[in-house]
């Protein structure tokens, strides 16, 4: 963990931020280091070169996102290919889930 700016990042968490030469970016860090440096990879970016890359960003670069909470089905269907693309098997299983009892209840009509 690490705390900046009034808030504590942890790995895992997704942020925002922005590279040196002014990339606005969004991803999940990978990793931390007590000397404030935080290794982000990238899901998107205004420069889609960067897409896929894992870069270290000063951690005074980046915020925290909050957490999401999905509603409706196109919510969730969109962090289905989120957790497909990040390869993060927990979070696709969780959120098929939440999928699965969404069209229960829909076919329940």
């Amino acid at each position: 963990m690490l705390s900046t700016n009034n808030f504590i990042l942890k790995t895992g968490d997704w942020v925002k931020g922005k590279l040196r030469d002014e990339e606005l970016i969004i991803g999940y860090i990978e990793s931390l280091d007590i000397s404030g440096v935080v290794k982000v990879t990238i899901v998107t970016s205004d420069n889609n070169k960067m897409i896929g890359k894992t870069v270290p960003i000063l951690s005074e670069r980046v915020k925290s996102l909050p957490v999401s909470k999905a509603i409706n089905k196109a919510q969730i269907l969109f962090l289905i290919d989120l957790a497909l693309s990040t390869g993060d098997q927990t979070w696709f299983i969780e959120l098929s889930s939440k999928l699965n009892s969404i069209n229960e209840l829909v076919n329940q009509s």
